[in-house]
């Protein structure tokens, strides 16, 4: 048989034929297809290198949904949510989950917020502090003072995209350190970075390094007391990524949302304690006083008037659809349902290991469902070495070291999800103390430096993966 004939037989068996015994070049493009049985087959047994998308507890993004979700997304993947004049019904579930988000983050009034979904929270982080550098130049020309140079202040436990915000956007970055005993902002802190040119403070519901949550509250009290004497009205940015999700199901009476006076805006990850897959994010402004209206454009598009406010035009409609069906199907009931076992599931792994006498949890506040935890005194081993084993058994389990300047604390950290049961999180605890046990007899050898390996070092990780599969990096 011909090695053209092998390739289009639709009647061989997938795997006797030519595409599994030879090599195809990922640097050049394909000059012949293959059957729709055959590419699936190809693609989903290679996908197999990948980590097992439940034991990846080092991701906070949904790795579960309900099979009917499933279908709606499937129903909504040929949808370009940008076309509202073409898909009107699925831009009205866009607002209205904006209005629910507003009602949920207790706004005067949830009618009168506005907001966005996007992509995810890294988007709405960068439109929500742009927001406020062109209110915050706005004031500034109209009061004829100069508007040259914004400054934002936020702490060294932010996401990466704080940074990025701060680069691609010219805007000076004042970045507090993290302590090697505090890991979180104190409003002290916050008083000394603040200025007339400061656009916005930056805090966070739920650290992406530790897991704990900002004093936002103490922060908002500072901002107002600046406010009344000094005359600086500096906006509070909550990034709630993965906490704006939590907090009000698991603390209903915490005060971090629009019930504080300086909140002007949020972000929150769909996609994480959301409950939906990746990816969509939302941002929320209290009234649209706070979102300038030069920055929403008008598009004359397709046969209607649409108005934006995005860094993306086109993008699927699926994930906010599914939005709106955990919003339906779930409720506050069902959030709060979810949220308690996932809490009660990362505080029985918190006090296992805290009990074990190994450890210590470095936030045990649980703000989120999030254990992080390092190992106590010199055992032989670090928290890489515990990492690698564990990822023998499957789990994925990070192990990092913290910002300046506490980058001499090394951390695990454990996301628990929806779809980690109690029982998971005992095989877990189980298996990490065999992972102890054999690395106290082995004694590892100490590494001349304490650093991250392939598993836990993201660059290392990525090369690593790549070379077993073939890629270049």
């Amino acid at each position: 048989m011909s090695e053209t004939s092998d390739r289009t037989n639709p009647f061989g068996p997938i795997h006797g034929r030519a595409s599994f015994r030879t090599h195809f070049d990922r640097a050049t493009f394909p000059e012949d297809g293959l059957s729709p049985d055959e590419t699936y087959e190809l693609l989903h047994t290679g996908l197999m290198l990948d980590g097992r998308e439940t034991l990846n507890l080092a991701s906070f993004v949904t790795t579960w949904m309900e099979p009917q979700a499933e279908a709606l997304i499937h129903d909504s993947l040929r949808k370009n949510h940008i076309d509202h004049e073409e898909y009107p019904a699925a831009s009205l579930v866009e607002e209205a989950c904006v209005h629910m988000l507003g009602d949920l983050f207790n706004a005067p009034d949830p009618a009168k917020v506005v907001g966005v979904a996007t992509i995810g929270s890294s988007e709405a982080i960068m439109l929500g502090l742009l927001a406020h550098k062109r209110a915050w130049k706005e004031r500034r020309v109209a009061a004829g003072l100069p508007a040259d140079r914004p400054n934002v202040v936020f702490g060294a436990e932010t996401h990466v995209v704080w940074d990025k915000f701060a680069n691609y956007f010219d805007v000076e970055m004042r970045k507090i350190p993290m302590k090697p005993d505090r890991f979180v902002l104190g409003a002290d802190d916050v008083e000394a970075h603040v200025d007339e040119n400061t656009i916005a403070v930056g805090a966070v519901l739920g650290t992406t390094h530790i897991g704990e949550a900002d004093p936002i509250e103490e922060i908002n009290d500072l901002l107002v007391r600046i406010k009344a004497e000094k005359g600086w009205d500096v906006p509070l940015h909550v990034d709630g990524a993965s906490g704006a999700f939590v907090a009000p199901f698991a603390e209903p009476d915490l005060r971090w949302d629009f019930r504080l006076e300086q909140v002007a805006s949020i972000n929150a990850s769909g996609h994480k304690y959301g409950l939906v897959y990746p990816g969509v994010g939302w941002l929320v402004f209290r009234d649209a006083s706070k979102l300038p209206e030069d920055l929403v454009f008008s598009v004359n598009y397709l046969g209607g008037a649409q108005p934006t406010y995005t860094f993306n035009f086109s993008r699927g409609s699926a994930m906010i659809q599914a939005q709106m069906y955990n919003f339906l199907r779930l409720g506050r009931a069902g959030y709060t349902a979810i949220v308690e076992t996932m809490l009660a599931n990362a505080r029985h792994l918190n006090e296992a290991l805290e009990a074990s006498g190994r450890f210590e949890i470095l936030n045990p506040g649980l703000a989120e469902p999030v254990v992080t935890f390092r190992i106590k005194g010199d055992p032989g081993f670090d928290v890489y070495h515990l990492s690698s084993r564990l990822r023998e058994n499957g789990w994925i389990v990070p192990a990092y070291s913290l910002p300046p300047d506490a980058e001499d604390v090394h951390l695990m950290r454990v996301v628990v999800r929806l779809d980690l049961s109690r029982q998971m999180v005992d095989m877990l605890l189980r298996d990490l103390d065999q992972a102890w046990d054999a690395l106290a007899a082995e004694q590892p050898v100490q590494r001349v430096t304490t650093k991250p390996d392939v598993w836990t070092s993201p660059d290392k990780a990525a090369a690593h993966s790549k070379a077993r599969t073939g890629l270049k990096r």
